[in-house]
């Protein structure tokens, strides 16, 4: 028995040699960022040329959603692979009482299936670095460890438990620093405190040594890489200092980009990272109305409409990918955040562990360029239940749902009243709606979104969507 054993996991080692080292992963998942804002996808007020140089040697595209207009339940579905509905992630994360107010949970259970859980359990070094936001905020402090969902390190701001960035802010004419946020650091630690302008390459300073630490162990490694730069308020260099909302914002752009560059050129330079790395772009909702771009979509963060929902992605991995697309924009596939999960894990070899659904799908070729396929089923959205309204500047009433089934777009009330139908090939702007209430295909629609929605466990929205607007002065 003990020489059948011996031959077995022989044979194995043999096997996984001539596999090969298994890829590694660096998901970057910007805050607040719109899907018009890098230059590669027609920023013309700001310049992003590190981006840009990955989505020149890797795939862009057009159609790719995240499965919340609001971050925690975006960041809530890249996590699991689910929609972030079933573990009640509804909006973002904000203080104990008005998570309840809102029917939302306070963090995200551990026993929701993760990514980082899954490939750690695998043999892959996992990390965590940048902004977090799924448990850990405000008055929230028994919430779990970063670590306790997979990782194997963890590197955080303000919203999230365990080591610390936080920032310190300059202004022209200003003679010392200020500190916003401080109360963060009852939130676990140790804390360094640095100036948001450079947070970015202090995430990036802790991620290079956990790579290079993968390494050196012969171990395939999954890395978060999780900036807020864009979110406001926003703070540039002193020396790259604009006017209003929009010029700070652009200079924060082009200053996180030029961040970017120090771990774009480490994996770039270095043949065991260049040639089996895949590298994953993209924001977690959509701008601020009238601070960053939606492009030509009609929206913007918190609403159902494309401004608020479809992301920029960019993936690089020309070692990995198929070599005719390299360099490609991708104008067919409609997936969504929740599929990079099974997808990942599908070009990870790794297998989806017993009793684990993801709604997500494997669309592994899609990402490496094989096919232009899109997840097969519809994908449907829920709005926050606080966001009846963006704000109380702009008071237009928001529908409740949506989804989106091959071309068609529909968005409707809870109850499936004021259907809004957008054909997506002709009016990606979602100018003309063509719902009639008696036309089949809207009958059949609003059928499916309303069973999906009430599939999930219910948060708040339908009595907070009888209040009106309020001033919010926490921070989104």
């Amino acid at each position: 028995m003990k020489i059948l054993v011996s031959l077995f996991c022989l044979l194995s080692l043999c096997v996984m040699a001539q596999a090969g080292p298994r890829p590694n992963f660096v998901m970057v998942f910007i805050d607040d960022m719109g899907w018009g804002d890098f230059s590669c996808f027609g920023n013309k007020d700001a310049k992003t040329p590190n981006v840009d140089r990955m989505a020149a040697d890797g795939i862009r595209f057009s159609q790719f959603y995240v499965n919340s207009p609001i971050c925690s339940p975006s960041r809530c579905a890249l996590t699991t692979g689910q929609y972030p509905q079933r573990w009640r992630v509804t909006s973002y994360l904000n203080n104990q009482r008005d998570n309840e107010r809102r029917g939302v949970t306070n963090w995200l259970q551990p026993k929701a299936p993760t990514l980082a859980r899954i490939l750690q359990k695998n043999g892959y070094a996992t990390g965590h670095f940048g902004k977090w936001h799924l448990g850990g905020q405000r008055d929230v402090d028994q919430a779990p460890p970063i670590t306790a969902y997979g990782f194997d390190e963890s590197l955080t701001n303000f919203e999230g438990m365990g080591p610390k960035l936080l920032p310190l802010t300059l202004k022209p004419g200003d003679t010392k620093p200020g500190k916003i946020w401080a109360d963060a650091e009852r939130l676990g630690g140790p804390v360094t405190w640095m100036q948001r302008s450079k947070i970015t390459t202090g995430f990036i300073d802790a991620a290079l040594p956990f790579i290079d630490k993968a390494i050196a162990a012969k171990k395939p490694f999954y890395l978060n890489l999780w900036p807020d730069d864009v979110h406001g308020p926003w703070w540039p260099p002193v020396d790259q200092w604009a006017e209003g909302k929009r010029g700070l914002y652009l200079a924060v752009l082009e200053e996180m980009d030029r961040q970017f560059g120090k771990l774009f050129d480490h994996i770039r330079s270095n043949p065991e990272l260049r040639d089996n790395t895949l590298v994953l772009i993209c924001s977690d909702n959509g701008p601020e109305p009238g601070v960053g771009s939606a492009g030509p979509f009609r929206g913007s963060k918190t609403t159902l409409y494309e401004g608020g929902t479809r992301s920029p992605l960019i993936a690089w991995g020309p070692g990995l990918m198929k070599k005719a697309s390299v360099g490609s924009l991708n104008e067919a596939s409609v997936f969504a955040a929740f599929d990079l999960v099974p997808s990942i894990l599908s070009i990870a070899k790794v297998a989806t562990p017993e009793g684990i659904q993801f709604d997500g799908q494997n669309l592994a070729p899609v990402l490496l360029g094989q096919t232009t396929d899109s997840h097969s089923a519809p994908l449907f959205w829920r709005r926050p239940p606080d966001r009846k309204t963006v704000n109380d500047k702009l008071p237009e009433r928001l529908p409740d749902l949506a989804m989106r089934e091959g071309n068609w777009k529909l968005l409707c009330e809870y109850d499936g009243s004021q259907p809004q139908l957008y054909d997506l090939s002709k009016d990606k702007a979602e100018t003309t709606n063509l719902a009639d209430p008696m036309n089949g295909m809207v009958l059949k629609m609003t059928k499916d979104l309303l069973e999906w929605h009430r599939s999930m466990p219910a948060d708040h929205g339908p009595a907070l969507g009888q209040e009106q607007p309020k001033k919010r002065k926490a921070k989104q």
